[in-house]
């Protein structure tokens, strides 16, 4: 049974849907191009995320709650009409850069009973970019 969709972008693999995040890097016989870092790589790490948020103040929440403005929030609490769960409404965890990758690495160990249906992202290279992306594309 499928469990989501595997997309290439500039040489990474990223699985959007259900299921554990695929990631492959590039090689350094790809070329300059292919050595992208940070927020760049973030980017295609957010692949991944698209399909349940929106970044953008203004985006309405879908699946998930929008992430504008989310670093500095508590877990919960970033978009009052959203339905979190009781779990994340009562985690009193703020997103800090520590606390986004220990969330990015494994949602349900850090707030059990959240409702993110999300395996997490092993490399912490791939979430460090990830985050770097997000505190530039959802500041507010």
């Amino acid at each position: 049974m499928m469990r989501g969709m595997v997309v290439a972008v500039a040489g990474v693999a990223v699985l959007c849907g259900a299921g554990p995040a695929l990631s492959q890097t590039s090689s350094a016989q790809d070329g300059p191009k292919a050595a992208a870092t940070g927020p760049d790589l973030g980017a295609r790490a957010f692949l991944q995320c698209r399909s349940c948020h929106n970044l953008k103040s203004g985006q309405p929440d879908t699946v998930g709650p929008n992430l504008a403005g989310v670093f500095g929030t508590r877990i919960g609490s970033n978009r009052p009409a959203y339905a979190y769960s009781d779990a994340s409404k009562g985690s009193n965890i703020v997103w800090t850069d520590a606390n986004m990758d220990r969330w990015l690495e494994n949602p349900a160990a850090v707030v059990p009973g959240s409702s993110m249906a999300f395996a997490g992202i092993s490399s912490p290279d791939s979430r460090a970019a990830l985050i770097a992306f997000l505190r530039r594309e959802t500041r507010q």
